[in-house]
């Protein structure tokens, strides 16, 4: 298959099935995931409990009573098609799968989906946190990692001819590791010459975004198009979360749908409800921030799944507008939230 070029995608949006009209997107979900595999490392080897969740197990899991390693595990196309098609039927367009190196991409799969549904998938590419990721990582080159990810946009991603969409979710943590470092310095390269954005996965501490902020600022990279997640686990604090906005960078509260304060991940960490997420929006968006703002929910977790009670990838389309609208968000300021950042971070540049 022909190898793209910065000429052939600048203006357009590319998912898993090829080049579209970024007019195409509509309402799109930025940070999700459909196929992948995201448990630790450390777990694989335990008793795959979590898998088929009953009725009586979806609190227990959810509330950390006990480890349920299964519940990290979507490597099922078939379910990953009827719970897309729920969300087709909320409302939603697009969804971007950021499921990349360590978290068992399937590139085939999400344009199985894709055609199943009639969606749009876009792929992200790259690779997730230092302790994922595969062990001889530790000895590649910055310039490795770029020409990687290049490749992945312009040729296709994890042995297929399937093209990401997307650079991302690349993986920090706290402390950030010299692989990282590296992963990071690579995806900036990739990012400059694709013209793709840049997603980002911070550590789980309040200051690493903004350390991952100024290491790109140094690169003089084009903050609009960086996409730094989960900002709504990781930042409280008014005054960080406003010098983080004034970088330029794109702030993305991801963790829509989960309501319980308990995070399994940092237990040091409360998590908010969708409501307060959606005041700290209200408060950026009176700061002049709303082109900087993407909302999605980082379905990772089983029981996050319709199937499994939970409350599935339409979430935001079925409950979170409606509640937006009873709150006094108005109709433009939705779009722009939902459909005109996704569709401009989507757009090749």
């Amino acid at each position: 298959m022909k190898r793209l070029s910065r000429e052939d995608l600048k203006g357009k949006g590319q998912t898993v099935l090829g080049i579209i009209d970024p007019k195409e997107f509509g309402y799109t979900l930025l940070h999700e995931h459909v196929l992948c595999d995201i448990r630790h490392p450390d777990w694989k080897s335990m008793e795959q409990v979590g898998r088929d969740i009953k009725l009586a197990d979806y609190w227990p899991i959810n509330y950390g009573e006990y480890l349920a390693p299964g519940n990290f595990q979507f490597d099922e196309r078939e379910l990953a098609v009827d719970e897309i098609k729920k969300m087709k039927e909320d409302g939603g367009k697009t969804v971007v799968d950021l499921s990349c190196g360590g978290l068992k991409p399937d590139p085939e799969g999400l344009a199985y989906v894709a055609k199943q549904t009639g969606t749009h998938i876009v792929m992200g590419c790259g690779h997730y946190v230092d302790e994922y990721q595969d062990k001889k990582n530790a000895n590649r080159s910055i310039d490795s990692f770029a020409e990687e990810m290049i490749s992945q946009v312009y040729e296709g991603a994890w042995g297929t001819d399937i093209r990401a969409g997307m650079i991302g979710e690349i993986g920090c943590q706290t402390p950030w590791t010299d692989l990282e470092k590296k992963v990071m310095a690579g995806a900036v390269i990739a990012m400059n010459e694709t013209g793709a954005a840049l997603n980002i996965h911070p550590g789980r501490d309040e200051d690493q975004p903004q350390e991952v902020a100024d290491f790109l600022l140094k690169k003089n990279v084009d903050m609009s198009r960086v996409i730094i997640s989960h900002i709504d686990r990781t930042i409280f604090d008014d005054d960080k979360l406003f010098k983080l906005a004034d970088t330029g960078c794109v702030i993305e509260f991801d963790l829509f749908g989960m309501e319980n304060s308990y995070y399994k991940w940092n237990e040091e960490v409360d998590l908010p409800n969708d409501a307060v997420r959606l005041q700290d929006i209200r408060r950026l968006i009176e700061r002049g921030h709303i082109n900087q703002i993407a909302m999605s929910q980082d379905i990772c977790y089983r029981s996050r799944l319709r199937k499994f009670g939970g409350h599935g990838y339409g979430h935001i389309f079925r409950n979170v507008v409606p509640y937006m609208r009873r709150r006094g968000f108005t109709e433009k300021e939705i779009k722009t939230l939902l459909v005109d950042n996704p569709k401009r971070l989507l757009t090749f540049v």
